[in-house]
């Protein structure tokens, strides 16, 4: 049989070979939502990525009999590592062919690599943050995907749990909730109640308020303090939050974020819910990833227009000392009747923790069905 050749991307030509792969591997499936090639190119340049502050990576194809087979990025996040107390070394943007050799060869790829760099273990799929796409599809592969999140073929994790070595280390969920036709009787009463009881209330944002305000950088501060203690979580720097607000807030419907404020704390933001129209079916018609030449008409159609029938929940925090109050009732009791207008029939709950029973819960009053599961795995690296 064929040996697989590993080379390291070492050229502008081969970084883009590295991202073309994708786009050629899942040419014409109809649940995978590719990413825009800019976007891809942006995460994955060192002068691009402010996750660079802390991270460092190296990129790796695979070729057999001289023919791109697969692809895999291996990364260290200093930053989550000293936290944790930890020496990981995280394998992402992992994409072969129906191939075991191919997956053999690339995960060896990056244990060699972290082996050099003094890591003791292998994880992922993860990206440089929680910002980035993470866990392994093992359940819904015939489910759409969504931006946020990374779609693989049923045959990834039977391959690489059955070459041995490597276990789970996490487990996500993910819901699609139903839009109701009204906002549920009990969220409304408890986002009445908490209004009056503790003086929350909802705070709908305009352009100066994010760029002039203060707001955009208090949203992913606030982020940060809901998120800190989550698997493999790293806060983000000053640098990534810029970046942030300008790849999230620049063109986002103000209308689909909503804050909510505590008005006995001078303001203080204790809750926030991002929601954005969902891209999937705009971004699968961006061919090869491009916005041009009309890549550009179906991303504003969504956007803008709000021609499609889902929308992402991107990122819903609220801090712990707020939770219990009920805050998020407060949210949702915003959102509902704003998807309901647009038209919107089904939201995306994105990847959670499935032992994270807190998060869960904010939808019980939601009808909901669990359609997609993922993994993060990890091995031990031998000396």
């Amino acid at each position: 049989m064929p040996s697989v050749e590993i080379k390291k991307v070492e050229s502008k030509k081969e970084l883009k070979d590295f991202i073309e792969f994708h786009y050629d591997l899942y040419k014409g499936n109809p649940y995978d939502v590719p990413n825009l090639f800019s976007d891809e190119l942006n995460t994955l340049s060192p002068n691009k990525n402010a996750a660079f502050d802390f991270c460092e990576a190296e990129y790796y194809l695979a070729y057999k009999e001289g023919k791109l087979v697969g692809r895999v990025a291996a990364i260290i996040n200093h930053k989550a590592n000293d936290k944790w107390g930890q020496m990981n070394v995280r394998f992402g943007w992992l994409d072969f062919i129906d191939d075991e050799e191919v997956l053999r060869a690339l995960l060896k790829a990056v244990e060699d690599y972290g082996r050099q760099k003094g890591m003791q273990h292998v994880v992922g799929p993860l990206g440089f943050t929680d910002m980035d796409p993470e866990g392994m599809l093992i359940e819904g592969f015939d489910q759409l995907g969504t931006m946020p999140t990374i779609y693989n073929y049923p045959y990834y994790p039977q391959h690489i749990e059955h070459i041995g070595g490597f276990e789970v280390d996490n487990r996500y969920v993910e819901y699609k909730i139903a839009v109701p036709d009204t906002i549920p009787e009990k969220f409304a009463k408890i986002a009445s109640m908490i209004e009056s009881r503790y003086n929350l209330h909802v705070k709908k944002l305009t352009k100066k308020d994010v760029f002039e305000g203060g707001y955009g950088r208090k949203i992913f501060e606030l982020i940060n303090s809901t998120y800190k203690d989550l698997y493999g979580y790293s806060e983000l720097s000053d640098r990534q939050i810029d970046q942030y607000i300008n790849m999230y807030l620049k063109l986002a419907d103000l209308n689909l974020i909503t804050l909510v404020e505590d008005w006995n704390a001078d303001k203080k933001l204790c809750g926030i819910g991002i929601t954005i129209p969902s891209l999937s079916i705009a971004l699968q018609k961006c061919h090869r990833g491009r916005l041009w030449p009309m890549g550009w008409w179906h991303l504003l159609r969504a956007i803008k227009c709000h021609k499609t029938e889902g929308v992402d929940l991107l990122l819903m925090g609220v801090l712990p000392e707020y939770r219990a109050k009920g805050t998020n009732a407060l949210l949702f009791a915003d959102l509902i009747p704003r998807c309901q207008a647009y038209g919107f029939k089904w939201g995306e709950s994105q990847v959670e923790i499935e032992s994270n029973e807190n998060v869960q819960s904010q939808w019980e009053y939601l009808e909901r069905t669990l359609h997609k599961r993922r993994n993060c795995y990890k091995k031990t690296i031998t000396q």
